[in-house]
């Protein structure tokens, strides 16, 4: 391939990375295969070669929030935060664990808080909530599992104020190794309450994550 067709090619794929973005901004769809697919196909690149991975197209989603939601995105991001630890502390008996984007920075207003909680049974955590005066709703979340299968994880999901909240439970000492994360393909970091916290004193610290 010539310089001049990789230069194209390249050019192409951060076109449809930031296509992609703008895409799972605007329209609150997490799933980066079809943002993906659907900015290929406006752009021209319909043929699915060449398409950027889940990281650039975070990489993306952060530029596009840099640009064009620097006066709302950071202040909703802290709120979605301030909601989790509030829900962690709510859950503490269960070693709760914030994950996702609410963790990661790239929350947005379609966002929810995401939870990881560590019990003996599901019931435990339902009965919990139930003790607590807390209506929620058992479904499941689709996670991967680090040897790559596929497992339907029970999910409790309820409203702090007007933030949805996930409260994915996990059971067993297999519970304790994280998802693998949709976005690079390592384990999911997970934050304590007090990493959280001190997420909120110091924003966007990084290094307070495992």
């Amino acid at each position: 391939m010539s310089k001049k067709k990789a230069h194209a090619g390249s050019a192409l794929r951060e076109q449809i990375a930031a296509e992609a973005a703008r895409i799972m901004v605007e329209s609150g769809n997490p799933s980066y295969l079809v943002a993906k697919k659907k900015a290929a196909q406006r752009l021209g690149a319909a043929d699915g070669h060449g398409l950027p991975n889940n990281e650039e197209i975070e990489r993306a989603i952060v530029e596009y929030q840099r640009l064009f939601l620097a006066d709302t995105q950071p202040g909703h991001l802290r709120r979605l935060r301030e909601a989790g630890l509030q829900a962690m502390r709510l859950l503490e008996p269960f070693g709760p664990r914030l994950v996702g984007p609410v963790l990661e920075g790239t929350a947005d207003h379609y966002s929810e808080v995401n939870l990881h909680v560590f019990a003996d049974t599901v019931e435990d955590v339902g009965l919990y909530l139930m003790n607590h005066d807390i209506p929620a709703d058992l479904s499941t979340r689709r996670l991967r599992e680090p040897a790559g299968a596929n497992v339907e994880q029970p999910e409790y999901r309820f409203v702090a104020g007007d933030i949805p909240v996930g409260v994915t439970v996990f059971s067993g000492p297999s519970g304790r190794q994280p998802p693998v994360s949709p976005v690079d393909g390592r384990p999911m970091r997970r934050a304590s309450m007090k990493q959280v916290e001190a997420l909120l004193a110091e924003p966007g610290d990084a290094g307070l994550l495992d």
